[in-house]
């Protein structure tokens, strides 16, 4: 038979099938591939360093379950790392930086000190992740607030979570790197005070909450982290950890989410796995 014969009655075959509803697998002539997994995609002015760094967060990811999102920026050596860059998690309580961030934005904006009832709160929030403090802040705030502050942050990929449940606010670990760095570095939305101040808060996390990013920290760096956790039916645990460091000749953040682990612990340690590989290579 001549390929053109063939060629047309293939059409007619697949014209009768789609046109009965039948499905004919046998003349699909190709299936859509499987998405391709996510990879540690890295990049430095320091000869040698993003290659490194790509191979141990890779390695240290290889045998985890669950699904991960990495960011790392250190200003000393231009150096980023990401995976997963633009997926969207619930927050949990790393929000809860967001929601610090905010309130002072919007003091500054009101050339105001924050009232002492606001600082008992903050300091909740952050150091012991309280949830009703944090509530009574995300309250006071609104919405419109909230949205400025992303908006003025640049953070838009991130959804604040409606009807006051700032937990399931969606956020990427692009977006949460962009607001370590404008915690960490001069800039025009938060004032040098403000920085200092929820930086200081970070660094004093009481200790049973100190995990995750800080892990394998060199001694001599200091540690600012501020963690997320949360189960629910889909997806599992969700177990985040934001942290920032200053010390030893470099200045870095990063941002981990993860989502169905089967435990708290385990998403624990997949994140200290992470840590522990960055804090190894910059060192």
């Amino acid at each position: 038979m001549t390929q053109s014969y063939w060629t047309a009655r293939r059409a007619r075959v697949l014209a009768v099938g789609v046109g009965a509803g039948m499905l004919i697998p046998v003349l699909a002539t190709a299936t859509p591939a499987a998405a391709a997994t996510p990879t540690v995609s890295c990049t430095s002015a320091k000869a040698g360093l993003a290659a490194k760094l790509k191979k141990d967060i890779t390695a240290a990811l290889a045998t985890r379950k669950g699904t991960v999102a990495v960011g790392l920026y250190d200003r000393t050596t231009n150096t980023t790392c990401t995976l997963r860059a633009t997926s969207a998690y619930d927050s949990a309580s790393t929000v809860k930086v967001t929601v610090l961030a905010t309130l002072l934005w919007d003091a500054k904006k009101h050339n105001r000190l924050l009232t002492s009832r606001e600082t008992t709160l903050a300091k909740a929030m952050i150091t012991k992740s309280d949830n009703d403090a944090t509530s009574t802040l995300w309250k006071q705030l609104g919405m419109t607030k909230i949205k400025g502050f992303l908006s003025a942050a640049g953070m838009t990929q991130t959804k604040p979570g409606a009807n006051n449940y700032w937990g399931l606010t969606q956020e990427t670990v692009t977006d949460e790197q962009k607001l370590l760095k404008l915690v960490t570095a001069k800039n025009s939305v938060l004032s040098d005070n403000s920085r200092v101040y929820i930086l200081k808060l970070m660094n004093q996390v009481i200790s049973s909450q100190r995990w995750g990013t800080p892990s394998g920290a060199p001694s001599t760096v200091t540690v600012h982290v501020k963690n997320g956790w949360l189960q629910r039916s889909t997806h599992g645990w969700r177990v985040h950890s934001l942290g920032t460091f200053n010390g030893a000749g470099h200045d870095y953040m990063m941002s981990v989410l993860t989502q169905d682990n089967s435990t708290m612990s385990y998403g624990i340690t997949t994140i200290q796995g992470v840590a522990k590989a960055i804090h190894k290579d910059l060192a």
